[in-house]
């Protein structure tokens, strides 16, 4: 007896489907090998890798929301004011000034003087705001004057000239001349003549940026060294508005008199009125402060000056 045959013939449908994906898999081969190179970052390792890598990336972002999830949130904490940061006797003395409003300039030197927290005998100090643009040079205002009950400071004087002048407390171009180059600066303000200008321009680059370089702007360039040197003595001060267009100047100390504030403060209102540029049509001041070394400011009427 015959034995039966177990193979089922294949159909023409079958074979042709075989043949379609055997194709199909030919051309999924040929466009992978098509995307990718033997080296480099198209090689097959490196794009593996880089899928590796993503995932990573992937894994550390969930892991990373999580943990943020799990931690407790802190509390919000508020920037502290300006006034806040400051010590407590500062605060204190804060508290007797009203910034709302402004005062008369004999209330404003009193108060000055009350609201002084530092132990030391600390220097009161004007600030003008003036609406004026430093970069034009008519507006740069720049001066100098003598307070007329002087600063309270001992002031240091040099005079670059042979001549002896009765009151400078360091004279002669020889002596200046070898302190400087062992780069001494014992004083406070150096006085020259215009003859001697030339010898100093060597030592520009380390008086200048300290303010010591003489100037005739400053009244420190003079042919009558003597009178210089007795108006440094006597309280001569120079000021020049800064970037924003304000003015700083020191004024006296707090132990002087409130009558000799009154009258130093007035003689650098009248200064700097006399400086307003013809090209500044608005109003001049804008804001006028009194303040000391290490307290707070006190806002002055703008009527005063």
């Amino acid at each position: 007896m015959a034995k039966a045959d177990d193979t089922t013939p294949l159909t023409e449908e079958a074979i042709s489907q075989a043949v379609a994906e055997s194709q199909a898999a030919e051309v999924q081969e040929e466009k992978v090998e098509a995307t990718t190179a033997k080296a480099g970052k198209r090689s097959a390792k490196a794009l593996k890798e880089a899928e590796e890598l993503q995932a990573k990336e992937e894994r550390k972002l969930e892991n990373a929301d999580e943990a943020a999830e799990d931690k407790p949130r802190q509390a919000f904490k508020p920037t502290r004011t300006r006034l806040e940061r400051q010590g407590k006797k500062f605060r204190e003395a804060a508290k007797l000034i009203d910034q709302t409003q402004t005062y008369s300039l004999k209330d404003a030197i009193a108060l000055a003087q009350k609201t002084n927290p530092a132990k030391f005998d600390a220097s009161v100090e004007v600030h003008i705001n003036l609406s004026v643009d430093p970069r034009h040079a008519d507006q740069n205002i720049r001066d100098n004057l003598v307070l007329p009950a002087g600063t309270g400071k001992d002031v240091r004087v040099a005079v670059f000239a042979d001549e002896e002048v009765e009151g400078a407390d360091l004279q002669g171009i020889e002596t200046i001349t070898k302190a400087l180059e062992k780069g001494e600066m014992d004083f406070d303000i150096l006085i020259a003549t215009p003859a001697q200008m030339a010898k100093l321009g060597k030592f520009a680059r380390s008086l200048g940026p300290r303010g010591l370089m003489p100037n005739p702007k400053s009244g420190t360039v003079t042919t009558d060294v003597a009178k210089a040197v007795r108006e440094a003595k006597a309280g001569r001060v120079e000021y020049r508005v800064d970037g924003t267009g304000i003015v700083h100047i020191g004024v006296g100390k707090v132990s002087f008199k409130a009558d000799d504030l009154q009258k130093n403060i007035a003689a650098v209102f009248a200064s700097v009125k006399s400086n307003k540029p013809a090209s500044v049509k608005s109003t001049y001041v804008k804001a006028i402060h009194l303040t000391t070394s290490m307290g707070p400011s006190i806002p002055v009427n703008v009527s005063e000056i």
